[in-house]
């Protein structure tokens, strides 16, 4: 018996949409029903459905927050369907604008293969590694002509991508938006031509790129239209605030070393520990409210909640093994006396570089110094490995230890 004979469609549609959210009922009600009527059609010609999802190559990390679109993806691999994880390997080259409110660096073709090399290892961490394709978008952007560039191009308006929120926002403010930003959109709906997509699975910052613009250009070239299924939260990073991301330097790395996720996980604010619980452990909503109502009454402490939180989060990544001995690790050092009990305690009033914090601190001889320990692994925040030059520390993310080396430490405190 296969999967998809275990659940009624109906079942399948409640599954795969779960999660799922766009903005507007009426959107929203749209692709359930195109949802439901593919998954009919599949059923009844024994043909599964062809469904991705991408990642751009950005840097050499993927982190927790990509395993959101991940799980999705295995949940329709697990229902007998098409997977594709597709390796932004072109679209990299320029970089999402979507969430963005200045324009990204552009990166070498060289940076892109380097940081691409190991992306899929670290998405078969979710996807069943037999049953996943694996594919890389220079294979059909690459080979596109400027006459084909216009000839895309010339299905859709200047007005519909200055409509988007986060180019508005820079438009009102005065603030450059650069022709090849708009370009992104029409590579990532020609991802969707180019494999004859039936899903695309994305997050809320996806939306324009799915169900706009992929299905649009799908529309003007002959194709059916692709079902987006957007994922309505976002995972925050490790200051409990803001959409986890590579380039804040907010992320945890799926690839991290089990001391170093379990130490990032235990700097996560106790605020965002639910959020946490939900989307990476799957958590239903009476465990979350069981886990909620413990932590408000005392019966739960915020630190063993989140020592579960990590645990369980290392064994899914690495294994049970791993988790323990990532566990005993963090006892030692910040239980067991590894942090000094007599270290100054700083208050922390406004979201800072963790490079200029360093050197306001006088905890290294200058912002020079402070980037190479970073580079080199030499900087921690409650134990975890700061790799990021660019990482702030927001207020909110306290109270947590700053260490330098093995000898400086000092107790960041909210102001």
């Amino acid at each position: 018996m296969s999967a998809t004979d275990k659940l009624t469609i109906d079942e399948q549609v409640d599954l795969l949409m779960q999660g799922a959210e766009y903005g507007d009922p009426q959107t929203k009600e749209i692709m359930r029903q195109e949802l439901r009527q593919r998954l009919i059609e599949a059923e009844k010609d024994g043909r599964p459905l062809r469904v991705y999802c991408g990642y751009d190559p950005r840097t050499t990390d993927l982190h927790l927050g990509h395993t959101i679109t991940m799980r999705k993806l295995r949940q329709f691999q697990d229902l007998g369907h098409d997977v594709t994880f597709l390796i932004g390997t072109f679209t990299s080259l320029i970089g999402d604008p979507s969430d963005k409110d200045s324009t990204r660096e552009q990166l070498t073709p060289e940076a892109v293969r380097h940081n691409a090399q190991t992306y899929a290892e670290q998405g078969f961490k979710i996807l069943d590694r037999n049953k996943t394709r694996v594919r890389f978008n220079d294979e059909w952007l690459a080979g596109l002509d400027f006459a084909d560039i216009i000839r895309l191009g010339s299905n859709f308006t200047v007005q519909q991508f200055l409509a988007r929120e986060n180019f508005r926002k820079r438009l009102d403010a005065g603030e450059a938006i650069y022709l090849h930003e708009m370009f992104y959109a029409l590579m990532q709906a020609y991802d969707a031509v180019a494999q004859e997509t039936d899903v695309q699975v994305g997050g809320q910052d996806q939306l324009f790129n799915i169900v706009v613009a992929g299905r649009k250009l799908q529309q003007a070239l002959g194709q059916r239209p692709q079902v987006g299924v957007i994922m309505g939260e976002s995972l925050p990073g490790t200051d409990g605030e803001i959409k986890m991301s590579k380039s804040l330097g907010n992320h945890i790395p799926i690839m991290a070393p089990p001391e170093d996720m379990y130490g990032k996980v235990m700097s996560v604010p106790d605020k965002a520990m639910p959020i946490y619980y939900k989307l990476i452990l799957g958590w239903t909503p009476g465990q979350l409210k069981d886990l909620e109502a413990k932590l408000a009454d005392g019966s739960l402490h915020p630190r063993d909640a989140k020592m579960r939180l990590a645990r369980e989060i290392v064994t899914i990544f690495h294994d049970a093994r791993a988790a323990q001995m990532a566990e005993q690790d963090f006892i030692r050092k910040f239980q067991e006396r590894g942090v000094p009990d007599d270290i100054a305690v700083e208050m922390l009033s406004e979201t800072e570089r963790v490079v200029d914090l360093l050197a306001r601190l006088q905890m290294v001889a200058s912002k020079g110094d402070a980037r190479r320990l970073i580079q080199n692994g030499g900087v921690r925040i409650d134990g975890a490995q700061i790799d990021d030059i660019a990482a702030e520390i927001a207020p909110d993310s306290l109270p947590a230890v700053l260490q330098v080396g093995k000898r400086k430490f000092v107790r960041l405190e909210k102001a």
